[in-house]
């Protein structure tokens, strides 16, 4: 079954290489979606493709990569819409 959520990862997630392990992550899962870092220190990203693969995105994201400190993780599941053909890191 195909998914769409919609991710907002709080803590220290910004300079530690998260987007790119992020999309690296969805790249080998087969999910689509794109990540950025937001304006107030977060992670934002949407991840699109079957379940399973899109549960172990979001597991990922309540890690992050090794220099990350995670201290919280929004997740909001949407419909899904097919929207994307590949995962882009947005700027």
């Amino acid at each position: 079954m195909k998914v769409r959520v919609h991710v907002f990862v709080s803590g220290r997630v910004q300079g530690v290489f998260f987007r790119d392990e992020t999309r690296r992550h969805a790249v080998k899962h087969n999910v689509t979606g794109w990540v950025r870092n937001t304006y107030d220190g977060r992670l934002e990203a949407v991840f699109e493709g079957e379940k399973e693969d899109v549960e172990k995105l979001v597991e990922f994201c309540k890690k992050g990569p090794s220099y990350a400190k995670v201290t919280n993780v929004e997740v909001t599941e949407e419909k899904f819409v097919g929207e994307f053909r590949d995962f882009r890191i947005r700027f």
